[in-house]
């Protein structure tokens, strides 16, 4: 009887300890070792969706890794700036909530829903998981320089075009002043240029810079305070007065 009872003792435990590593199994994620995405003289960036993940014990930021090329790639960002990351979505998003829909006093047009991101100059670093059933592109951001890093914001619309600006040779920034007639013009563009001068007055932001292409197009965003790499510099930091008579 003795010897019976050790062995349902004996089964109960081996149960125990398969389903112990079963349930380790099922929530640990899959992992492939770090790759390199991107060019190595390209922009790339990380656009945050809003939601989290618990990844490795941390709540980090979820959303989509834009390439150089253009891909899109869904991705966790996870590491350095991850909780800046986190605060910076959530005040624009409260930003978005108060002010879209809005009139501009400038140009009479309706507010609309900004966005930020995440460049990073140069390749980047991920790893490949499977979590839940679901494929992710984990950036590893302390394995990536903290002044290869920046934040900024513009039109929701206007994302992927901000990348593909940043990686088009002969495009460079520009501040709009103050009486640029550029705040008049009743397009989209008017309107952000002026929202993103508003936006900085509730949330550590700064506004009024443009990207200017080859073809005169232009595109106006605002930077985050942090993150903010001094390898970006001309980016969040321009020192030309962009002049437009009309």
């Amino acid at each position: 009887m003795g010897a019976l009872k050790y062995a349902i003792i004996g089964v109960v435990i081996a149960v125990a300890v398969v389903a112990t590593a079963l349930v380790l199994l099922l929530h640990t994620p899959h992992r492939v070792p770090v790759q390199y995405f991107g060019s190595p003289s390209g922009y790339e960036a990380f656009v945050p969706n809003g939601q989290t993940i618990n990844y490795n014990g941390n709540t980090d930021p979820t959303g989509t890794l834009i390439l150089s090329n253009g891909t899109s790639i869904p991705a966790i960002w996870t590491g350095q700036y991850a909780n800046t990351i986190i605060q910076n979505h959530n005040q624009i998003v409260q930003l978005n909530n108060r002010f879209v829909g809005q009139i501009d006093p400038i140009n009479h047009q309706h507010y609309v829903p900004l966005q930020d991101l995440y460049v990073i100059k140069g390749q980047v670093p991920v790893e490949q998981v499977t979590i839940n059933g679901q494929a992710y592109f984990v950036i590893e951001a302390n394995n990536i320089n903290p002044a290869d890093i920046a934040g900024f914001y513009t039109y929701q619309g206007w994302i992927s075009n901000f990348v593909e600006a940043m990686n088009t040779p002969g495009t460079y920034a520009a501040v709009i002043p103050g009486n640029s007639p550029v705040f008049q013009w009743t397009n989209t563009t008017g309107t952000v240029a002026y929202q993103t001068h508003l936006y900085q007055h509730y949330a550590p932001l700064a506004g009024g810079d443009i990207l200017i292409q080859s073809n005169g197009t232009i595109i106006p965003y605002g930077t985050t305070d942090s993150p903010s790499g001094s390898a970006l510099f001309n980016f969040t930091s321009p020192s030309q007065i962009y002049n437009s008579s009309s």
